[in-house]
């Protein structure tokens, strides 16, 4: 297959995308919110796992015992590896390596893995940029929360807790995110010739599973924070040939905050005639579209 760029759109309302370690939406110095490629890339690798398919780079739990205390803790890599393959191989790089492409979530997005005595990095094909809010008026909301118990905090100064403690819950009001990304199939060129012909590189098939979860994962993973947040536009465009390299296509979209109207004129200027298809997909009930590209339903898969 050739290269691909696009765009994932996520829309979030009265939601929380992507939190700082202060619990605000994440942003920048200047103040324009923003959403890490990580917090895109998760609710994706969530969905692999949740349809049966090996994921690596995700957490995942362990009981561990200490004396008579009993801690549920994240597994080590080396230890999620083993969950997945088996015990690590040390002195064999090449089985490690096809069991980490046997890896969906490595297949799209590389990895590092520098465990056992061994120092593997692989550039994933699929790179995406930061997702950055184009809607005007976003403003955070901050909600606070009771709690229905009471704060052992007073106890421990040596007063009695007679107040129920407060949380906080942080959102925005409405923010609408625009990841661009690319796919490149010959970051895997080299690995053909390690692996042998056992290995075809990014296949059409490893698109089309990156596709079909970009475009509803984030809708699909719904937490207390994260509801609310919803795919509502995707761009797909599949070039000619892999001498065709694009720029970042999220930076030229145009988004109308008053009419949530995503103008493409820009990008269909960019890419001319260097595409053998193209296509968007998107939430209608939420934003509209204008472009000369096919449009289909997010939900029903139909025409528009």
């Amino acid at each position: 297959m050739k290269r691909v760029y696009g765009v994932i759109g996520i829309g979030a309302k009265m939601a929380n995308w992507n939190a700082d370690f202060t619990g605000r939406p994440k942003s920048t110095n200047s103040g324009e919110i923003f959403g890490s490629d990580k917090a895109l890339k998760y609710p994706i690798k969530k969905m692999w796992e949740n349809e049966g398919k090996k994921v690596l780079f995700i957490k995942s739990w362990k009981t561990e015992k200490a004396r008579e205390n009993v801690s549920i803790v994240p597994n080590k890599l080396a230890e999620r590896y083993k969950l997945l393959f088996g015990e690590i191989d040390k002195r064999n790089t090449k089985v490690i390596l096809e069991n980490l492409f046997k890896a969906i979530d490595v297949k799209n997005f590389g990895a590092t893995f520098a465990e056992e005595g061994q120092n593997i990095s692989i550039t994933g094909a699929v790179q995406f940029g930061q997702g950055f809010n184009k809607f005007n008026n976003t403003t955070v909301e901050i909600q606070d929360i009771l709690s229905p118990f009471a704060d052992s905090k007073a106890e421990e100064k040596g007063k009695e807790a007679k107040q129920s403690t407060l949380g906080t819950k942080i959102t925005v009001n409405e923010a609408h995110y625009f990841y661009g990304f690319s796919i490149n199939p010959r970051n895997y060129d080299e690995y053909k010739t390690i692996l042998g012909e056992s290995f075809e590189g990014y296949t059409e098939k490893d698109y089309q599973e990156f596709k079909k979860a970009a475009i509803v994962s984030a809708t699909a993973f719904n937490t207390n924070s994260k509801f609310g947040c919803e795919n509502e536009f995707a761009l797909f465009i599949e070039c000619k040939d892999d001498e065709i390299y694009l720029p970042d296509l999220a930076n030229y979209i145009k988004f109308d905050s008053k009419t949530r109207e995503i103008n493409l004129e820009e990008i269909e200027k960019i890419i001319s005639k260097k595409f053998d298809k193209a296509e968007v997909h998107l939430n209608p009930f939420k934003v509209n579209v204008k472009t000369i590209f096919d449009k289909y339903n997010i939900f029903t898969k139909e025409k528009l």
